[in-house]
Formats: structure tokens, C-alpha cells, sequence
């Protein structure tokens, strides 16, 4: 036993990692480097669950797969890193995204997870996210062959509106020009708040609110304050209209340079990095909403969802009508 202890211990110094028993080591396995996009600074909730999930894919692969994270969209926005990832560019390996996005490009179930006020709460959301269910919507891309599959699930909190002046309730909402990203789900809903969705990229919202090109937008609460949008746009109303799920997703062409046993270490660090964001985001969340009040925005409560729901009716029957099904067994596991 002292000789077997003495040698782990000249391993650590030397070095050499010593594999876990749950999977092959990858060690010696040939060396990967992959670039990893990540829209929102490091500090948010979803670039700690990249770097959580960075580091225990390079501890696990004792340093043959390396993450490099590109984030605070320097590799442009969500759109554009899925146009490169797609389009079978060997830029971009790996990003985090709206667990949503890959709807524009025809993967229907993940858009179930957009419809308007779907999960009443995180354990809803949670109780998808491990089910059985879950594997079924990361691999639809692979069964569609868009050229990318899904690694882990997690959030980053309800996303709500936020505006330029201070509103009562959804009356106000009226003749607004609301940003939204590209997605007729996120169009229908802002037009059934009576609303007019404005198309405007992530990166040129702060200036499009300070110059009032558009009147508020919609973020998750731990976005809003790490992209200052509350500088611009001091009024918080709390509708939670869309949990704020997201998934990482790599390239085919990525995970074909992985030996099976890198692959397995990817696999495992994503079990680990949403175990950490599950974790990571309520707690994160509350504690933001804290210092945004304390900094004077005005918070606005929404006690009763029950007319916003109903004003987005149209969107939701129309979004679901085709998996009626299968958004009831989501809506089933509340």
C-alpha cells in the first residue's frame, strides 16, 4: 500500500494523471485545441458554466483536449457563431447557445423550450433537463445532420423585459418597440403584448437603447446587470416569460478529431458543468436582483402571469400545434 501511494504521489509530481476508473484515461491521447464561443462576459452566469466545464474537460483529459473560451462575443453574435458552425468552418468548435436557437435551422423539438411561459419554475425546467426526454432534444441536430450535437443542458434564469421608461403593468407595453433576435416564437410573443418586436443583434442593443432606437428588451436577470443594460434601461419587469435555458454544442467535424476516450471525458465534464449551473444560476440570480435594487432600478412584480400568458395564446397554440404531444409531456413535468 506505502509502495503503491509513493508512486500516485511521483505520478502527481512527474505529472502523469491518474485515470478514473469510470472511464479509459486520455492523457497520452493525441492533443486538441478547441475554440469555444461564448457571447456574454466570463462573469455571468453562463461563462462561469464554461469555465467550469473548460477546466474539468482539461482535468479530465489530463491536458489532451484544451477549451479556449472566446467570449463577450468578440467571435460575433449567436447567429453568426452558428452560420460558421454550421457552414462547416473549423474556427468555431464549440459554443454555448440559446438551448432554442437551432429552431432557424429546423430543429423543431428544441423549440418547445422557447414557447412563452412553458416552465412555472426552475425545478420544471430541471425536471426536463434530467430526464429522459433531454438526451432526445440534444441529438436532434445529429438525427437532422446540421453538423453539431449537444453536450449538456443548463440556464441562466426567467428572462424578462426591461425598458427605457417605467411601466405599471402589460397595458404599458403597447406601441413599444421591443428588441428581439431573429425568431418568429420571440416576434409572435412581443406582438401579443401588443408590442412591436424590433430585430436588432446583441451586440448594438446597449447603443440602440441609449440612443432609444428601440424601448426595452429581454434578458435574463444576471445578463441584464453584467451588460449594463440598467445604465439605459432602469426598469425591470419581472413577467419571466421564457426560462433562459441554453445548451453547449460542438461540431461533428470537433468531435471526430476526439479519440472514444476524449469524447467520454467531454461527456462526463458536461454532466459536471450542468450539476455546477444548475447550482450556480437561482443563487447567482437572487443576488443580482438584490444589487440591482439596491442601485435604484425599479422592479416591477408580476403576481398574476395569468393575462400575459393568455395574450400570447395565438403563439403558443401555433408554435405547438405540430408536437402537441410531446409539449405535453414538457408541460407535464411541472
Amino acid at each position: 500500500m506505502k509502495k503503491l501511494i509513493s508512486l500516485l504521489s511521483l505520478a502527481a509530481v512527474l505529472g502523469f494523471v491518474v485515470c478514473s476508473a469510470e472511464f479509459a484515461c486520455a492523457a497520452n491521447d493525441p492533443k486538441v485545441s478547441l475554440t469555444y464561443a461564448e457571447v456574454n462576459p466570463l462573469d455571468t452566469i453562463v461563462g462561469q458554466t464554461g469555465t467550469a466545464f473548460k477546466n474539468k474537460v482539461e482535468e479530465l483529459t489530463g491536458g489532451s483536449v484544451t477549451i479556449v473560451i472566446q467570449a463577450s462575443g468578440v467571435l460575433g453574435s449567436e447567429n453568426d457563431v452558428l452560420d460558421t458552425m454550421l457552414g462547416g468552418g473549423d474556427t468555431i468548435h464549440m459554443s454555448r447557445i440559446s438551448a432554442f436557437a437551432l429552431t432557424s435551422y429546423g430543429a423543431e423539438k428544441s423549440k418547445l423550450l422557447s414557447i412563452p411561459y412553458t416552465f412555472v419554475s426552475r425545478e420544471h425546467f430541471w425536471n426536463f433537463a434530467n430526464s429522459d426526454m433531454a438526451p432526445e432534444f440534444l441529438n436532434e441536430p445529429v438525427a437532422l445532420n446540421l453538423g453539431v450535437r449537444g453536450i449538456f443542458y443548463g440556464e441562466e434564469g426567467f428572462r424578462h423585459f426591461f425598458t427605457i421608461k417605467p411601466v405599471a403593468g402589460l397595458k404599458d407595453f403597447a406601441g413599444m418597440k421591443l428588441r428581439v433576435s431573429n425568431d418568429p416564437i420571440m416576434n409572435g410573443m412581443v406582438h401579443g403584448l401588443g408590442a412591436s418586436p424590433t430585430v436588432i443583434s446583441f451586440g448594438e442593443l446597449y447603443s440602440a437603447l441609449q440612443t432609444k432606437v428601440v424601448d426595452g428588451a429581454e434578458q435574463p436577470i444576471a445578463n441584464y446587470k453584467s451588460n449594463a443594460f440598467h445604465e439605459v434601461a432602469p426598469n425591470l419587469v419581472l413577467d419571466g416569460h421564457t426560462l433562459g435555458a441554453i445548451q453547449v454544442i460542438i461540431t461533428d467535424a470537433a468531435w471526430n478529431k476526439l479519440s472514444a476516450n476524449q469524447q467520454k471525458c467531454l461527456l462526463e465534464a458536461g454532466a459536471f458543468a450542468q450539476k455546477f449551473n444548475a447550482e450556480l444560476s437561482a443563487k447567482a440570480e437572487n443576488e443580482v436582483l438584490e444589487s440591482l435594487k439596491a442601485a435604484g432600478v425599479n422592479v416591477v412584480e408580476v403576481e398574476d402571469k395569468a393575462a400575459w400568458a393568455l395574450a400570447c395564446k395565438d403563439i403558443i397554440e401555433k408554435s405547438t400545434a405540430s408536437q402537441a404531444e410531446l409539449y405535453k409531456k414538457l408541460i407535464d413535468m411541472k
